[in-house]
């Protein structure tokens, strides 16, 4: 119940398992394209073009950076947690200018104070803005639509983090303007981790054509190149594509808006639950994630030893909170191959190991 690597479907696990084919053949490229359909179908676009490339979320974030941001941009980083910081971190390391705009633990951005930040920059200076959708380390979730609304109307170039949103919550690349959006195969794609998903809006090719910044195995234009030819330009994972194929046979047959409320409702009803139980939560319940709810522990009660109590005595793992938040929170996964079920479940051993602990 973590929120990433999340439970992997046993005819995905059996597709990834099998023999993999030639990376060359005709049999791939049309499990590719297959996959490249989906990714826009997933992402509600016709406008951008679609990448898979071999690493994790991470990677594909400092993709994001390196074929839009060149030495000396100005970059506002929207940051709400561990990886709002890591976008802005990759931005610095490739000599972006970054400034941020910072939420304390739990909360959003605030879409007035952004609107504030842009509209001071007269000159638009500011070429570069990234943000998180949903934050994995404390389960709150950017309004994504309102914000880059805002960001749209300054113009700068807007990169989107949605790793874990992507899959399970509502992202429309096209109708949101949305620049550059990067997810990871791990989260609500069903998979394990491994595959990094990139879109790559007109905006961004034209932000793209002036970038300095080097890249080679991350360069949009090669991939772009390739694509056009039904390939890749480097070795794919072909094992994990082929798995993506089964995934999303299985997410289109559940249907785009039916993923997205199921997850809506195993939320709620987490959510609920817990506060039933007396917890206090990190996140308002306006602005949680439909991914990953962070949770307090009782008082007197520590969160190493509730995690150990998941482990030992219901072999369920739960996730301890990050940086700052370590040992302060853990956290629940709800993303993904996660049914109702799971969520009574979580409930019933979450009151267990509590009156065990407290007694």
């Amino acid at each position: 119940m973590i929120p990433g690597p999340t439970p992997v479907p046993e005819t995905v696990l059996l597709e990834v398992a099998k023999h993999p084919i030639g990376h060359r053949s005709k049999e791939f490229s049309d499990i590719f394209i297959s996959c490249i359909n989906d990714l826009k179908w997933l992402g509600k676009t016709n406008d951008s073009d679609a990448f898979i490339f071999a690493s994790s979320g991470t990677g594909v974030m400092e993709a994001a950076i390196a074929n839009s941001v060149s030495p000396g941009d100005k970059v506002l980083s929207l940051v709400i947690g561990v990886f709002g910081k890591r976008f802005a971190q990759i931005a610095q390391t490739y000599g972006g200018q970054v400034e941020t705009i910072t939420a304390d633990s739990g909360k959003v951005i605030d879409p007035l104070m952004l609107e504030e930040k842009l509209s001071k920059d007269k000159n638009n200076e500011i070429k570069v803005v990234t943000i998180t959708h949903s934050e994995t380390s404390t389960g709150a979730a950017n309004d994504l639509k309102t914000l880059s609304g805002i960001v749209k109307k300054h113009g700068a170039l807007l990169l989107v983090d949605a790793v874990t949103s992507l899959g399970c919550m509502n992202v429309e690349i096209d109708n949101w303007g949305l620049d550059i959006v990067v997810s990871g195969s791990q989260k609500g794609f069903m998979l394990p981790p491994g595959l990094g998903f990139v879109y790559v809006s007109k905006k961004a090719w034209e932000y793209n054509k002036n970038c300095k910044s080097p890249r080679f195995y991350f360069d949009f234009v090669k991939s772009k190149k390739s694509l056009d030819e039904q390939t890749t330009p480097f070795t794919p994972n072909v094992s994990f594509i082929c798995g993506l194929k089964k995934a999303f046979e299985i997410m289109k047959k559940e249907g785009l808006e039916n993923i997205i409320s199921r997850h809506e409702r195993l939320k709620t009803n987490l959510r609920n639950g817990l506060k039933k139980l007396g917890l206090k939560l990190l996140t308002e319940d306006k602005n949680a994630s439909a991914a990953i709810t962070a949770i307090y522990p009782p008082d007197g009660v520590n969160v190493p030893d509730i995690r150990a109590a998941y482990k030992k005595d219901w072999d369920i793992t739960v996730a301890n909170g990050q940086d700052t938040l370590k040992d302060k929170i853990f956290r629940i996964g709800h993303l993904g191959f996660v049914s109702d079920r799971d969520i009574e479940m979580a409930l019933v051993v979450t009151e267990k190991v509590l009156k065990k602990l407290k007694s």
